[in-house]
């Protein structure tokens, strides 16, 4: 458990700094920006790697038992989040709606973990996570974030949702060999 809470607490912690803009500013001018970025990635990417490897060894620790219903909006859940992620890097009318697309696909795939996953472990990860993306959109807000203002073509919408379909269906397919098994609802596969 300590690997994933070192990790969470590196991975959180390096994407807060823009919530700080001073102390990113006095980053930034010390490291330059490819500097910065660098290091940047290099926390992010320690961060990621702790909280895999740490999720994978935590000692499971039952807290709650999910709801037997959790699993169908689970899976509803997921498959909007994996629209929302590319819809942050992909031009498309999504930034029209919200100004965090990725971060609300974080909450969201934050929530249906938490209805699918009652263990400590689960509990911190996707708790942590779905709390700091909330935050981090307060913060965005306050610091000026805005919404798209420019209409993009339907096509740009569709791309955005093809590339999160066949996103969320590879997840799902290799989610049981990389974290574990999903419990897939009879209605999806039945």
């Amino acid at each position: 458990m300590t690997l994933l809470v070192i990790g969470l607490i590196l991975f959180i912690g390096i994407h807060s700094l823009p919530m700080f803009p001073p102390l990113r500013q006095a980053a930034l001018l010390r490291l330059e920006p490819k500097g910065y970025r660098l290091l940047f990635s290099a926390i992010a990417a320690l961060g990621l790697v702790l909280i895999v490897i740490g999720k994978w060894k935590a000692e499971f620790v039952h807290v709650y038992t999910p709801p037997s219903w959790g699993r169908h909006p689970a899976m509803l859940l997921m498959l909007f989040a994996f629209i929302l992620l590319p819809a942050a890097h992909m031009p498309g009318n999504i930034k029209r709606v919200t100004r965090h697309p990725m971060l609300w696909g974080v909450v969201l795939w934050s929530v249906a973990h938490l209805l699918a996953n009652g263990d400590k472990a689960s509990i911190i990860l996707f708790g942590s996570l779905g709390i700091y993306s909330l935050v981090d959109m307060i913060s965005a807000n306050r610091r000026g974030a805005t919404l798209q203002s420019v209409r993009l073509p339907v096509r740009k919408d569709l791309m955005v949702v093809v590339a999160g379909l066949v996103t969320y269906f590879i997840f799902l397919v290799l989610h049981p060999y990389l974290f574990g098994p999903v419990l897939i609802p009879a209605l999806y596969f039945g």
